[in-house]
């Protein structure tokens, strides 16, 4: 386990959004809703980032998804807006729970996934496809170093 898995381990993580009888997803040979989920890394507040160059698109985990049950409500930053790591991004709410979302990067939001805001159940069915969240312009790549990856963030879900 990489030295951001331990340290997420040990602080906020273990606080996830639960709720009575749900389970984790199944994955198989790192696919997850047939989507391909080696290539993300992850932050302790369950959002998943996808590096595609000098820009990030992030989304919510599955696992969130799992412990929310039914998304009901979406908010997210606005395009333009100016995020910094383990600021406020959004929130996020279902019919059992209500969350703030973590912003994983620090950077400008330039584009926005009108679809997941206005059908905040895509985030249900397609979590790392069609229920992204934003893409943002990244200010500081080595912050992706305090992110993990699937296979230790699986491991870390596994355990809760």
């Amino acid at each position: 386990m990489s030295a951001a898995a331990r340290m997420i381990r040990s602080s906020h993580f273990m606080n996830a959004v639960t709720r009575p009888g749900s389970a984790t997803c199944e994955k198989l040979d790192g696919l997850i809703h047939n989507q391909d989920v080696t290539e993300l890394l992850f932050s302790g507040a369950h959002v998943w980032v996808r590096v595609e160059g000098s820009e990030a698109v992030l989304g919510l985990s599955d696992y969130l998804q799992d412990q929310m049950g039914d998304i009901t409500r979406l908010e997210v930053s606005d395009l333009g807006d100016l995020l910094r790591a383990g600021g406020r991004m959004g929130r996020v709410e279902s019919e059992e729970a209500s969350s703030p979302l973590e912003a994983p990067l620090s950077g400008e939001v330039v584009e926005v996934n009108p679809e997941a805001l206005g059908n905040p159940d895509l985030i249900n069915s397609d979590p790392y496809g069609a229920g992204w969240l934003l893409r943002m312009r990244i200010e500081d790549q080595r912050e992706l170093d305090e992110l993990i990856s699937e296979e230790d963030y699986a491991e870390l879900t596994t355990e809760v």
